[in-house]
């Protein structure tokens, strides 16, 4: 689709643990539902493995959700929404997730239906505005 594969990143100045807590306060006050936290680090090394800090947290809510599936099924292949906080070699944090618009035009969804999803752009600026 473009040079990001319809992925955003942006920088951090958290460590990735606590990236993922101020996002889940965040989601949390919008009553929005935590699915899963991932800890892949963790589980990188359960099996010997070695990999930077790297957590992929799901979220939603079904009543957003829902209609989407309703409209295009497939895009159950990208919900629940995912962030993924991950450490560089370089050692600075990123917080990746997918574009709304770049899901728009995979699943061709109508604007309407956009707006249930497009929520993690704001959610990331009320977690890290205040440092």
């Amino acid at each position: 689709m473009n040079e990001n594969n319809g992925i955003i990143s942006q920088p951090s100045s958290y460590s990735v643990a606590e990236t993922i807590d101020r996002l889940i306060v965040a989601l949390q006050a919008k009553s929005i539902t935590i699915f899963a936290r991932i800890d892949q680090q963790a589980e990188a090394e359960k099996v010997g493995l070695r990999l930077l800090p790297t957590q992929l947290l799901l979220f939603g809510k079904p009543e957003a959700g829902t209609p989407l599936m309703v409209a295009e099924p497939t895009i159950a292949l990208d919900l629940p929404l995912k962030v993924l906080a991950w450490e560089a070699t370089d050692g600075k944090v990123w917080l990746s997730y997918n574009d709304s618009d770049y899901l728009k035009q995979r699943f061709s969804l109508s604007d309407e239906l956009v707006k249930n999803i497009d929520v993690i752009a704001p959610l990331i600026h009320q977690a890290f505005s205040s440092k």
